[in-house]
């Protein structure tokens, strides 16, 4: 079994959400909760959100125990891309692309020995 969420549109770009991602892959719940406590990143919030939704889902809709969940999978793919412009000299523009991120987390029980 199985349980996932998704924040989507998370206003981080996805190449510092992939950092704070890695950190957590294959880590029981309560370590990866640690971790992302302890750690000082910006996309820390948006992730303890994320693993949080994805605890509570597994918890709710499948009745999973929450001491034997771990991070099955993770990732961060692109999300919209807003684009701005910034004068420049001579009457120009230069395009600024402010980029965001999706955030999934998929969590799963592990086997107890």
């Amino acid at each position: 079994m199985e349980a996932k969420a998704i924040a989507k549109n998370v206003r981080i770009t996805p190449r510092k959400a992939r950092l704070v991602v890695d950190l957590i892959r294959n880590k029981s719940v309560m370590e990866a909760n640690a971790i992302l406590k302890l750690t000082n990143k910006q996309a820390c919030e948006a992730v303890i959100k994320v693993l949080n939704s994805a605890v509570a889902n597994a918890e709710q809709n499948h009745s999973m125990n929450k001491e034997n969940l771990y991070v099955k999978t993770c990732y961060v793919n692109d999300g919209l891309r807003l684009k701005r412009m910034l004068p420049r000299a001579k009457g120009r523009g230069d395009v600024i692309i402010k980029r965001s991120c999706n955030i999934t987390i998929v969590v799963a029980e592990r086997e107890s020995k």
